[in-house]
Parts: structure tokens; sequence; C-alpha cells
């Protein structure tokens, strides 16, 4: 058979009591305020860091514009001293094969 005792019925009647309360408390027209309240600031802090991640995306955004830059112009510079480079092999080239014809019709 179930033995109740008197403390164990006044912990179960408390909880109810409770539970009612808070289920009262949780459904007042001061918590649905604050509720609106809190959901407000909570929107609130969405704009602003949806707008401050917007400007990070910006400055990403002009580092990567300026890195592509930088890119092209080091392509461009490695191409004008890999054509300087071919242009000087090219005209040693050509002296030597100058110093070399005036050495064949000397002798």
């Amino acid at each position: 058979m179930l033995h109740l005792s008197w403390s164990k019925m006044r912990l179960l009647a408390c909880g109810a009591a409770l539970s009612t309360l808070g289920y009262r408390i949780l459904r007042s027209a001061d918590a649905k305020k604050l509720y609106t309240f809190a959901a407000a600031a909570v929107l609130r802090e969405k704009e602003y860091i949806m707008a401050g991640l917007t400007d990070i995306r910006e400055d990403c955004e002009d580092i990567l514009a300026d890195a592509k830059a930088v890119n092209e112009e080091y392509a461009d510079e490695r191409a004008r001293v890999i054509e300087d480079h071919a242009a000087r092999a090219a005209a040693e080239r050509e002296a030597a094969a100058e110093a070399a014809a005036e050495t064949v019709e000397e002798a």
C-alpha cells in the first residue's frame, strides 16, 4: 500500500502551488512586457552587429582588391625583369657571335 507522510504531502502541495504561481507570473502582463522589451533589445543588438559585420566585409573586400593590385604589380615587375634578362642574354650571345665572326675573319 502507498504510505505518504505529512512532510511528503506538504512538499507535493507546495510544489503544485509554486508551479501554479510560476505559470501565472510567466503569463502576466508585466512578464509579457518584459519579454517584449527583451526581444526589442535583442533585435537592436542584431542590427548593430549586422552593421558592424557589413563594415568588416567591406574592409575585407578592400583588402582583397589591394592584394590583387599588389600581385598584378609584382607580376608586371617580374615580367619586366625576365624580359630584361632575356634581352641581355640575347645581346651577350650576339656580341659573342660577332666576336667569333671577327676572330674567324682575322684568321
